[in-house]
């Protein structure tokens, strides 16, 4: 049976270098996988976004694709998901970006790169031609978020996939604290089976910091 290709969707000003990103890839060059991971570099723009990540989809359409979106990256890979049919891991994924943008438009900069660029209007209208208010089948996403995210409320994310497997964690943050420990429940979705893992209460963790 052919290995399942991943592809790490990026959130917003975000990069390939991001620590998830760079994580899997480590991981996956550890296990003598590299080759079944890509990491694509979006574009700013929505649309341009979109357009690279189908490119990849279709280029790649003989394989069985598991995408794996974080924040902004998880809202990407829900129209992708619900276009193509494929299985998708969600990363506290933003619900609705075209919202919680409207408050940051003006002059952005990428979190791991010198490039700056206006965040304007025509961006949000492009977040919007995204939104997928009903879901096709529940059971092609796997929720993985956490309860201390400090960019998103997680319920959000947890309402609009109540009927997906999901794996709540108290704590954490946007950043997903202690990513490593859901590898495999990630691998397991790929392969078709959902095998969540036992976690660690890290409000309890951060208590005691």
């Amino acid at each position: 049976m052919p290995q399942p290709l991943f592809i790490y969707v990026h959130g917003f000003n975000s990069s390939p270098d991001s620590y998830k990103a760079r994580f899997l890839v480590d991981w996956m060059a550890e296990n003598g996988r590299s080759d079944h991971i890509l990491v694509p570099d979006l574009p700013h723009w929505p649309a341009q976004a979109i357009a690279l990540l189908e490119a990849l989809i279709d280029t790649h359409s003989h394989r069985n694709i598991l995408l794996i979106g974080s924040s902004l990256g998880g809202y990407y890979s829900t129209w992708l998901t619900e276009k193509y049919g494929l299985r998708t891991v969600l990363i506290n994924p933003a619900i609705r970006p075209y919202e919680l943008l409207e408050s940051m438009l003006g002059e952005q900069e990428s979190y791991y790169s010198d490039e700056k660029y206006e965040l304007t209007h025509q961006h949000l209208d492009q977040l919007l031609a995204l939104n997928c208010n009903q879901l096709k089948d529940s059971s092609r996403y796997l929720l993985l978020t956490q309860t201390a995210d400090e960019t998103l409320d997680y319920q959000e994310g947890v309402e609009k996939f109540r009927d997906s497997p999901m794996l709540v964690q108290q704590g954490g943050s946007h950043g997903f604290d202690q990513f490593e420990s859901v590898i495999p429940a990630i691998l397991a979705f790929a392969d078709g089976r959902v095998e969540l893992p036992d976690v660690t209460d890290l409000t309890s963790l951060a208590d005691k910091d």
